[in-house]
């Protein structure tokens, strides 16, 4: 078993098994949007926000971060943006710092929005405190800072449908510790046409890519089913027993196999 599947977390593994619910779950979305005051990503082809300078350092696998950049194409980047939209597999050769809730050939241009926001509000912060504590009891962490980013119903590149993938990303720290949660609320598509996706139903090619990357080519994660047409099926696995839901300390650089304590799943 290679190191890109077997990351030892302290407290919970990628060990993915499908769940049965199969429609859009937009209750596991934290809000977003122009109501709550996210800024947007332009409607640009392999665009990206502005580096975006973070009020509480990120602590990603020993390595401490103080700015971002949220990439159209599925993305969020530490210390430089990603334009590519050819997913590859983690680790990245070009040590970037990397979170990738879904990869791809966005293009903002056929339809959707890409909005972000950091936040210190209490309410969002007592939300991610009390979702941590239902999927890990055994975790006491209280958040001081977040950073959430959507991909609001957005298209592929080269699009002669509707169908549409929306998703999110949460980053959250107490200064120390830091976690990822990867949300999925719906998923149609999986390659833009620039990858050899089909221009009717956003299928085949070279499909997305989901995960983490900490640049440092040792702490990586890829989603069973990355870059493969399982991937079209994230909405229905987890590693936190909630379909679409994914959730990763990230703090600490630790290598190894899962424990027992990280089999979570039930059938």
């Amino acid at each position: 078993m290679t190191i890109s599947d077997c990351i030892f977390f302290y407290f919970f593994s990628g060990l993915a098994l499908p769940c049965l619910t199969a429609s859009p779950n937009t209750s596991l979305l934290y809000p977003y949007g122009k109501t709550q005051g996210d800024s947007e990503n332009p409607v640009a082809d392999d665009g990206n926000s502005p580096e975006i300078s973070i009020k509480k350092p990120f602590s990603f696998y020993g390595k401490k971060y103080s700015s971002l950049f949220v990439n159209n194409n599925g993305g969020v980047s530490f210390g430089k943006y990603v334009s590519e939209y050819t997913p590859n597999a983690f680790p990245l050769k070009n040590g970037i710092a990397f979170v990738a809730p879904f990869w791809s050939d966005v293009d903002n241009r056929v339809s959707g929005s890409i909005f972000w926001r950091q936040t210190e509000d209490p309410v969002l912060l007592s939300r991610f405190a009390a979702d941590l504590s239902r999927y890990h009891p055994d975790i006491s962490f209280t958040p001081m800072w977040m950073f959430v980013a959507t991909w609001d119903k957005v298209g592929y590149y080269g699009s002669a449908s509707d169908k549409v993938n929306t998703f999110q990303v949460v980053l959250a720290t107490d200064g120390k510790i830091s976690f990822i949660l990867l949300n999925y609320a719906l998923i149609q598509w999986t390659t833009g046409t620039g990858n050899d996706g089909d221009i009717y139903t956003g299928l085949g090619g070279i499909p997305a890519q989901a995960g983490f990357d900490s640049g440092d080519q040792e702490n990586y994660y890829n989603i069973p089913g990355s870059r493969t047409p399982e991937i079209l099926n994230i909405m229905k696995t987890s590693n936190v027993d909630e379909p679409g839901c994914w959730l990763f300390q990230v703090d600490k650089s630790i290598i190894g196999v899962p424990t027992a304590k990280s089999d979570c799943l039930n059938k």
